[in-house]
């Protein structure tokens, strides 16, 4: 096999990949489009100047004309402007993305729309177009936070403004959506959340379905040494990144990577090429900052240093754009490579250009890979801003830097500008004396969680019971079961959790109500065995504790203990760094009642003919929330919107209504012995739940007809073409609990149940026949 290769770019980064090209043993041959002074001079490696890198007709005749047989495009600008298509169009495959997937990079509104859509971590943020500046300013006036303020589309690495005021911010969104200083670039603006930490770009090669993500780098992008002046395309970069451990990089494999290849492919623009993304490591994870569509400059200069001397670059990316990533080998050198950026006097702003480079004696672990620089007469000169991109290898980053400032010192030319502290961040890393750790650097706040445990002592005090004293902070909660007054106790326990209920809690911001589901979930389920609540314990677990929300749910706990008539005794606390995304939690309840033995349900004496009543439901209670959040997603439907059966309320609020807790209404009727048995209405619905308290040889039937369907259920149905079966099987419907009654005593237990909160119906009976039959559900629909 011979492969002919088209670079499409004239800098640091494309000299770079033809230098690593060029030692593949499939090249025939490679043309660089306009290409610079360096790539000239590789071998197997010409460029080509009569054709504008912008001219694509005219570049797909020539590559056809020139049998080529791979396209890799350089810069943004072509992939953005669609460049693949044509190439694809005669059969030329190109390493790199189509120009609907290259949206990630060129607008970066609609990179944050779908890091949205896919919870992709990432920060805050609001997009105003130019003629929404007045908004945009009250929103930063307003925010509460600092900062940055991003041109939307492309403004070559340099659309990037950082204000340290809310007067700078002001100046800078004028600046961007008046002034134009970004051109057509700041026609829409991303205002968002200033992220703080170290930075690391990672990139990644993909062919829509397998990732080979390669090391870690750090660039230096402002002109100034220590970080400081303007903003540029990179003066210099260095990779491994030290501060991107195993840990960093697995996370952002599964949290971004993973969820942004997949979710391109199922929005119907899959990516193949370099998936090249920003991160800002945070106290709570990476964050992504931007997507860019293509190989980084300058980390791809450090970058194909580190790739091993046995890889295939040619055969690597053409096995990229043929879907078969996975069956390439890849591997990297040990050590550091680092490059240092020399740029043109006045760089990022004007600058003179034609001046005259001259190389002395270069290391040999030292590559100098051109940029803004071409061939004059028997000159190589200036073109450029930045102008060279000398790299070297070593196996610590100490040599490495000696390597490549000895090489920076190797080359000359008039105005030549350059950092000299490029990896610094890594060089203190390595080099400060390393300091005792504490249990808080690990991201456990011991703190946090003592000034939880202040903040819900009232509340837990408040629950307060016969047979407990309710003061948490100890080892274990104490519960004196003889003061309860019981003759002959049976205890019953039950644990449960409220499932993904708690996502719609965390994506509304409404914490207390989940907390009464927790109750309730557990203490019904003690209530079908007869049993009178004691007390309740939570677990709480998430990976940064924020007290007011852990207060908040707290709170709710502590209402649903006093509606349950039981006492909160006691609960753990995890705060568990990396177990969970940030702002998420986990919630699991465990229950104990009593029961006197003659009263245990259910009673072996049902039989054909008793009755079943339904008590009336509260709302969704906490089943079947990935249906219905399914249904919301599906339907385009905000959290925030008005309810569509309360309009006075928003629709999240709406669905977080809490489980109903049936104690007060239904355990006086049990005591009495009127209730042969009751069924808790959860996952399932009525065909799972009712068989669970019948006899084995005995079912029943349930008449939909009976009660009429609440408005919530209603809404789902129609929004989710869910068949009425299907909603039998899935939700309560408007039903938290049934009871099983003898015939005889409906009527005393009817008139028992009327002083409680829930309306009572009568649904069914016990028949001979074993399971559900469900009765006039088409009713539902009508």
């Amino acid at each position: 096999m011979s492969v002919r290769v088209l670079i499409l770019g004239a800098g640091g980064r494309e000299h770079a990949l033809a230098w690593k090209l060029s030692k593949s043993p499939i090249l025939d041959h490679i043309y660089v489009c306009p290409g610079n002074a360096g790539t000239n001079h590789e071998p197997k490696t010409s460029n080509v100047n009569d054709i504008s890198p912008d001219d694509f007709p005219r570049l797909v005749e020539f590559a056809v004309k020139n049998e080529v047989k791979l396209v890799i495009p350089g810069p943004e600008q072509p992939l953005v402007d669609g460049v693949e298509a044509f190439f694809r169009k005669v059969g030329i495959p190109v390493f790199g993305p189509s120009a609907l997937a290259a949206r990630m990079e060129g607008s970066k509104a609609f990179s944050k729309d779908f890091m949205a859509r896919h919870s992709i971590p990432t920060a805050e943020f609001k997009t105003f177009k130019s003629s929404e500046i007045a908004s945009a300013i009250e929103y930063v006036k307003t925010c509460g936070h600092r900062v940055v303020l991003k041109a939307s589309g492309l403004a070559g690495g340099k659309g990037v403004l950082i204000p340290e005021t809310v007067e700078e911010a002001v100046a800078g969104l004028n600046e961007i959506m008046v002034a134009n200083v970004f051109g057509d670039a700041g026609s829409e603006v991303v205002v968002e959340e200033l992220l703080t930490g170290p930075e690391i770009s990672v990139l990644a090669i993909s062919d829509g379905y397998s990732i080979v993500t390669l090391p870690a780098a750090q660039d230096h992008k402002r002109i100034g040494e220590e970080d400081t002046g303007l903003n540029t395309g990179g003066m210099g970069a260095y990779a491994p990144a030290p501060v991107a451990t195993q840990e960093v990089l697995e996370r952002i494999t599964k949290e971004v990577l993973r969820p942004t290849i997949d979710g391109m492919r199922k929005e119907g623009f899959p990516f193949l090429g370099m998936l090249f993304t920003g991160f800002m490591l945070t106290p709570s994870g990476p964050k992504v900052l931007e997507y860019n569509v293509r190989f980084g400059d300058p980390e791809t200069e450090a970058l194909m240093l580190l790739l091993g001397e046995d890889v295939d670059l040619v055969a690597l990316l053409l096995a990229c754009t043929e879907h078969r990533l996975d069956s390439v080998p890849v591997n990297f050198k040990e050590g550091v490579a680092v490059t240092v950026i020399l740029a043109s006097q006045g760089y990022p702003g004007s600058y003179a250009k034609g001046k005259k480079i001259t190389f002395g004696t270069i290391p040999s672990n030292v590559v100098v890979f051109h940029a803004g620089t071409k061939q004059s007469g028997g000159d190589i000169v200036t073109t450029g801003g930045r102008v060279l991109a000398v790299t070297a290898h070593a196996p610590t980053l100490k040599e490495a830097l000696e390597s490549v400032y000895a090489g920076v010192g190797q080359v000359d030319f008039e105005g030549k500008t350059y950092r000299r502290d490029i990896a610094h961040r890594a060089l203190v890393s390595t080099t400060e004396k390393p300091v005792g750790l504490t249990y808080a650097q690990a991201g456990v706040s011991v703190d946090a969680g003592n000034a939880l445990v202040e903040a819900i002592k009232p509340l837990v005090r408040a629950t307060s019971r016969a047979g407990a004293d309710v003061e948490i902070g100890g080892f274990g909660g104490i519960f004196d079961l003889k003061a309860t007054g019981f003759e002959d106790p049976v205890l019953v326990s039950g644990t449960d959790g409220v499932g993904t209920k708690l996502r719609l809690a965390v994506d509304v911001g409404i914490h207390n109500l989940v907390g009464i589901d927790l109750v309730a979930m557990s203490v019904n389920d003690l209530l079908v065995q007869g049993a009178e609540p004691l007390y309740f314990l939570d677990y709480y677990g998430c990976s940064k504790l924020d007290v007011p929300v852990a207060t908040q749910v707290v709170t709710g706990i502590a209402e649903g203990c006093k509606q349950a008539r039981c006492a909160l005794i006691g609960g753990e606390t995890a705060e568990m760094p990396g177990m969970y995304q940030e702002g998420d939690y986990d919630l699991a309840g465990f229950a104990v009642g009593a029961v006197e033995r003659k009263l245990i349900l259910p009673t072996p004496n049902i039989v054909e003919g008793d009755v079943l009543l339904g008590v009336a439901s509260s709302g969704l209670h906490s089943n079947g929330f990935s249906l219905v959040r399914k249904i919301i997603s599906t339907a385009g439907i905000s959290y925030a919107s008005p309810c569509p059966w309360k309009p006075d309320t928003e629709l999240g609020r709406a669905l977080l209504e809490p489980t109903q807790i049936y104690i007060s209404q239904i355990l006086p009727v049990a005591k009495r012995s009127l209730l042969k048995g009751m069924s808790h209405i959860t996952g399932g619905g009525f065909i799972e739940n009712i068989p669970r308290v019948l006899p084995k040889n005995l079912g029943c039937y349930v008449d939909a007809s009976t009660w009429e369907l609440p408005p919530v259920f209603r809404f789902l149905m129609k929004h989710g073409n869910v068949a009425p079966l299907e909603m039998a099987r899935t939700f309560n419907n408007g039903i938290g609990m049934v009871l099983i009654v003898g015939a005889a005593h409906v009527g005393e237990v009817l008139e028992a149940l009327q002083t409680g909160p829930s309306a009572v119906y009568r649904i069914g009976e016990v028949t001979s026949k074993p399971g559900v039959e469900m009765r006039n559900v088409l009713t539902w629909a009508a």
